[in-house]
């Protein structure tokens, strides 16, 4: 019986960013100005993340969620967007 030859892993290269923004209206904004700025695969989506032990529904941060198939958008880019905002790249 003959082994079969080694797999050689191939690097992935579908990355995921999230940009965590301190409200809704932040968080609409950063996702405008990826969406005419930047060459995206889809349209940035906005995530609600409530704060552990918050009652308050005012107490949320807001996620915007890029997806890059390709890995070519740049996050130092992505961070300094989110920044403006008052945000940053997780």
């Amino acid at each position: 019986m003959t082994a079969a030859p080694p797999r050689h892993n191939v690097p992935v290269t579908d990355v995921r960013h999230v940009l965590v923004l301190p409200d809704r209206d932040a968080a609409e904004e950063v996702a405008a100005e990826l969406a005419e700025g930047f060459s995206l695969a889809e349209e940035p989506r906005l995530v609600r993340d409530a704060l552990a032990g918050e009652d308050d529904a005012e107490d949320a941060q807001w996620l915007v969620v890029v997806e890059d198939p390709g890995g070519a958008l740049v996050p130092s880019a992505l961070d300094a967007v989110a920044a403006a905002h008052d945000g940053w790249l997780e």
